[in-house]
């Protein structure tokens, strides 16, 4: 089921005060503008009209993957919704779950917790995009694509639904391969976010079994990140 409002502070917000009154699994709740809209680690997120400002939430069983792994659901998911308007090359993923459209941001994607519950946030520049200083972005309108925001939430309702369904009954490992499958190639060069503040350059070597990026360094070891961003070099 979908939700529509005309404007809301944060969709996310919303799910998570609805998810903690029982709101039950597979609501969506999309905003046609947010005036407070936030991406990871607390960034702010630019919501002008036409774009889509979208939230749901899983209820979390005892026989579920972990619930980080929920992120490469969202990607996988918004990736294949995206390719049903826009079919080309130059899509990929980056971990752990943007997608970039010629190496430009095209979506943001949030995961938080509320209480048993993970509620995820997807936002995606359909129409519009930030001009901003630290990395490139851009909109499908910006490649000549023309989308309805309901219509675009009706399709990644679909096939979120059916991804979901996959990484409850048959585990991570589906999920995992077509997120490599739709990932950049193996090789590119990335930049991690260190937890002291520094940072750890390497070469895109794949996702461990558990969905954490693998680098590849100069020297030739490998170091696994499990959380942080991630910058293309």
């Amino acid at each position: 089921m979908i939700r529509t409002v005309a404007e809301t502070g944060s969709t996310n917000a919303d799910m998570i005060a609805l998810a903690r009154s029982g709101i039950e699994e597979g609501v969506w709740l999309r905003a046609e503008r947010q005036l407070a809209g936030r991406g990871r680690h607390g960034r702010s997120w630019v919501s002008p009209e036409g774009n889509l400002y979208a939230s749901t939430i899983v209820r979390l069983r005892a026989s579920d993957p972990p619930a980080p792994t929920l992120a490469l659901v969202a990607a996988v998911s918004l990736d294949e919704c995206v390719s049903a308007y826009l079919r080309r090359e130059g899509l990929w993923l980056k971990w752990p779950n943007d997608l970039l459209l010629d190496g430009a941001k095209l979506s943001g994607i949030l995961l938080e917790r509320a209480d048993g519950a993970v509620v995820i946030g997807i936002g995606v520049n359909l129409a519009d995009h930030p001009d901003l200083p630290e990395r490139r972005t851009t909109s499908l309108a910006a490649h000549g694509v023309v989308v309805d925001p309901a219509d675009f939430m009706e399709t990644l309702a679909e096939t979120f639904a059916r991804w979901l369904g996959r990484w409850r009954g048959e585990g991570l490992a589906p999920v995992r391969a077509r997120w490599l499958e739709r990932a950049h190639p193996p090789g590119t060069a990335l930049s991690a976010a260190a937890p002291d503040g520094g940072s750890v350059d390497g070469l895109f070597d794949g996702l461990d079994r558990d969905g954490a990026l693998i680098l590849r360094l100069a020297d030739g070891s490998r170091r696994v990140i499990h959380a942080g961003d991630v910058f293309l070099l």
